[in-house]
């Protein structure tokens, strides 16, 4: 079995920061990109940020500059340093790794249970 696990949700006021985090565990052949994406109230759930094993960002526009992925290769961990938070960052954050279970599987998506993360004007 394969299981993402986040961590570092929670409420902070507009302009503050926050740390979100996540580990994979289990079996694979392979393990990539891993990233973000979250869920605002009343959206559909968006890409927010995907980091690939040759080091290749994608962010989406709007957290541009203000939000940073990274991961540790060895640990199977993704995390994401989010500062200058608004308002609008407000929604729930999933992350999420492509995984090949075995040489000759088809990549599937995998998810984390998701994270809150509230930010107050």
């Amino acid at each position: 079995q394969v299981q993402l696990v986040e961590s570092g949700g929670g409420l902070v006021q507009a302009g503050g920061s926050l740390r979100l985090s996540c580990a994979a565990s289990g079996s694979w052949f392979s393990i990539d990109p891993m990233g973000w994406y979250r869920q605002g109230p009343g959206k559909e759930r968006e890409l927010v940020a995907t980091l690939d094993i040759g080091g290749n960002t994608n962010y989406a526009g709007s957290v541009k500059g203000r939000f940073t992925i990274s991961r540790d290769y060895n640990k199977n961990t993704v995390s994401l340093q989010m500062n200058s938070l608004k308002p609008e960052d407000t929604a729930v954050y999933y992350c999420n790794a492509k995984i090949k279970r075995y040489y000759y599987s088809t990549e599937a998506d995998y998810w984390g249970q998701g994270t809150q993360v509230t930010v107050s004007s």
